[in-house]
């Protein structure tokens, strides 16, 4: 059996998340995908792996697309969810591009800097046939020609920007270099902003027109170039340089991005949230309060500052937890959550649907 998700089903995606992304859509995208649908195939022999840069590359790009089809043939699209997969290649993966060493192992892809160098002898250009470039590439070209746009294939993890460059400058070092070299720090910030655009465009124009839109990691739909942007290096920072060293970049994609959204992660990155609803452009926030703190449902002061400033919101947590912001708000209108429930949980999936109006 073929996935199942029609042309109309994808009609309805753009109609709804298009009035999400204006503002004008009376109630929460709420995606929810229930496992256990009979896929009418035998298992693909290449096994599923966490990660697609677990993949050997010599593996043919055409059977990991295989192996992702059979797992969205296995599921049932539920409310405002679509099929989408998402080429994995570890976070911050425009560092290879850049001259990173990657490192694979069971749980994620480290990259590492050729060498430790002086800020000042640095330079970020990207080389776009590199093996990892260009197996993404062809992973993207293979999903495409497997399923000609009825599948969302989601832009590979590209990374924060000064993430990217903390990459090739240590963390301790570049923290120090805010101080001592500010305008070196600069100067790689908008070299791998230019780096990093490089990339966005090389891989849309593989996933571009077939695609029926775009996503990220994240998982939202939009019709408009998107991305979820971040900074996690902005944790270790003050207000005051992150005012200086990160949002001016971050306000120039919001500006080249039809659409924008922004992962804050952790207690640590809240400071920083006011300056980034001050960004016109920016369009919505995801929030994740980290481990070892309270559970995301327990944090309803934070989306209320995102929605209170205009700005949509992502919740990163169950459906359930989300019914409790819900109530704790009186609203869910601005809001997305996403869910994930077994065949035999299919009931508690099409209740939290029903709150909301869908089925």
């Amino acid at each position: 059996m073929p996935i199942d998700f029609t042309p109309q089903r994808w009609a309805k995606v753009r109609e709804t998340y298009g009035r999400w992304w204006a503002g004008e859509l009376d109630r929460p995208i709420v995606r929810i995908t229930v496992a256990g649908r009979d896929p009418g195939r035998d298992a693909p022999k290449l096994p599923r792996r966490q990660r697609t840069a677990q993949y050997d590359f010599a593996v043919p790009a055409e059977e990991v697309v295989d192996v992702w089809d059979y797992a969205l043939s296995c599921n049932e699209y539920l409310g405002d969810a679509f099929p989408c997969v998402w080429p994995d290649f570890g976070p911050g993966v425009l560092a290879v591009a850049l001259g990173a060493r990657p490192q694979v192992d069971d749980n994620t892809v480290w990259f590492h800097a050729p060498g430790e160098r002086e800020i000042a002898e640095l330079r970020l250009r990207a080389d776009l046939s590199h093996p990892w470039m260009v197996r993404i590439g062809r992973i993207m070209a293979a999903a495409q020609e497997r399923w000609g746009g009825a599948v969302q294939v989601s832009m590979t993890d590209l990374g924060g920007n000064l993430d990217v460059v903390s990459t090739f400058r240590p963390s301790h070092r570049l923290l120090l270099d805010l101080y001592d070299h500010p305008d070196e720090v600069k100067r790689l910030v908008w070299e791998a902003h230019e780096a990093w655009w490089a990339a966005y465009e090389h891989f849309n124009g593989i996933l571009q027109p077939a695609n029926p839109g775009y996503t990220a990691w994240a998982g939202i739909w939009s019709a408009r170039p998107y991305y979820m942007l971040q900074c996690d290096f902005c944790y270790m920072i003050s207000t005051a340089m992150f005012e200086e060293f990160v949002r001016p970049e971050l306000a120039a994609t919001c500006r080249r991005l039809g659409n924008s959204f922004y992962h804050l992660d952790g207690v640590g990155a809240l400071p920083h949230l006011d300056s980034l609803l001050r960004i016109p452009e920016l369009k919505g926030v995801q929030w994740v309060c980290g481990d070892g703190q309270k559970p995301p449902e327990q944090w309803p002061e934070v989306y209320q500052r995102v929605l209170a400033a205009g700005k949509l919101a992502q919740f990163i947590g169950s459906p359930e937890g989300f019914g409790r912001v819900v109530d704790a708000l009186g609203t869910g209108r601005g809001m997305l959550v996403s869910g994930h429930y077994p065949r035999q949980r299919r009931g508690e999936a099409l209740e939290q649907l029903a709150r909301y109006g869908l089925s």
